[in-house]
């Protein structure tokens, strides 16, 4: 049934004033006349309101104020709800915190710091868990969002992937190579390339194009969906946010990754191959020859390892961004661009402790 509209109306009676109308954007020209007489009232104030919009909500804050004690009494539930929200939505900054010293500056980020590894920790608790009762009950995998991440995060990726690789690896043996002629040694490119490629830049290059790429893609989704409620849809009708939007990518880039590595590994190769030959004269049948005599497959086993670690780094930063956004839009920006950055910062650490372990044992 519906409510029928009321006009507003003042009325003063021996205990008090009483406030009727509706707050609705179809009465908001009347509201604004009685706003001189609205706030000189004086004594108790009871207002009979059936309706209010956002339009009214909007007008009542600015006669009677932001602060709850100062609102006339008889505002239901739902309308003292809605004017909390549209007060804490347009309500300013709160000021500037007092200055810290350098010290305390520095206590603060390390506490900031310290927080946000425990969440890193917590996240990949939870996405462990998650994958190990995924794998002992493959019903559970979602094999159709699986696919699209590899289509998605794999396929489409290589193009780029394959011309920066064919660029750096082309960079790396032209630099190389006017050192390596200046004392004759020209054959030594085929060592140069493909040790600086097979072990430390391809996996590199594979991993922070897929963190620009997909790592920021994952961290806007989730953040859409969770300022959607969608992820609070998915728990309240009793599936796991983790086996519905989370396993999927680490499965799929899990698989695609190492596959990414492989072909950046080709394609700074063959870069180089060709800036052998145009400057030094190593013809591509003696860079194959050399490359297979006297570069170990260790050393690109030692960066296909590297992979799997990266894939998890990266699904671990992007998904938890996404899944901790809180507030409006501006925050997925913001998480988009926190995961970008984590996800590189935290592979290239991982990158230096690999070469430090594989240094150690002699790899």
């Amino acid at each position: 049934m519906e409510v029928a509209k009321q006009a507003p109306r003042l009325l003063t009676e021996p205990d008090g004033s009483v406030i009727s109308g509706d707050w609705t954007t179809a009465h908001l020209a009347l509201w604004l006349r009685l706003e001189k007489n609205l706030t000189q009232l004086s004594g108790p104030v009871r207002l009979e309101c059936a309706q209010m919009d956002t339009n009214g909500a909007v007008v009542f804050l600015r006669v009677f104020g932001t602060h709850a004690a100062a609102w006339p009494a008889g505002l239901t539930d739902e309308q003292r709800q809605l004017l909390t929200s549209l007060h804490q939505r347009t309500c300013p900054a709160e000021p500037a915190a007092a200055k810290l010293n350098p010290l305390a500056r520095l206590g603060q980020g390390v506490m900031l710091l310290g927080s946000h590894a425990l969440e890193l920790l917590d996240f990949l608790g939870r996405l462990t868990l998650a994958g190990l009762q995924s794998l002992r009950h493959p019903r559970l995998i979602r094999w159709r969002l699986l696919l699209d991440v590899i289509q998605k995060d794999g396929l489409h990726a290589m193009p780029i992937i394959a011309l920066l690789s064919f660029l750096l690896g082309a960079v790396v043996a032209y630099q190389g190579g006017l050192q390596l002629a200046t004392y004759g040694a020209n054959i030594f490119i085929v060592e140069l390339v493909a040790l600086t490629h097979l072990r430390e830049l391809g996996p590199l290059i594979a991993a922070i194009l897929v963190a620009g790429r997909s790592g920021s893609a994952y961290a806007a989704q989730l953040a859409t969906m969770n300022m959607n409620q969608e992820i609070m849809a998915l728990k309240s009708l009793g599936q796991d946010p983790f086996h519905w939007l989370v396993l999927p990518k680490l499965f799929g880039l899990l698989l695609v990754l190492p596959l990414l590595t492989v072909l950046a590994d080709l394609c700074g190769l063959l870069g180089g191959m060709l800036v052998a030959q145009m400057q030094l004269d190593v013809s591509p049948t003696v860079f194959w020859q050399r490359l297979g005599s006297q570069v170990d497959i260790q050393h690109f086993l030692v960066g296909l390892y590297k992979a799997p670690v990266f894939a998890l780094i990266i699904v671990n930063v992007g998904c938890m961004q996404g899944m901790l956004a809180k507030g409006g839009s501006e925050a997925v920006g913001q998480r988009t661009t926190r995961s970008v950055v984590q996800a590189i910062f935290l592979v290239i650490i991982a990158d230096a402790l690999f070469s430090i372990i594989f240094s150690d044992l002699g790899w």
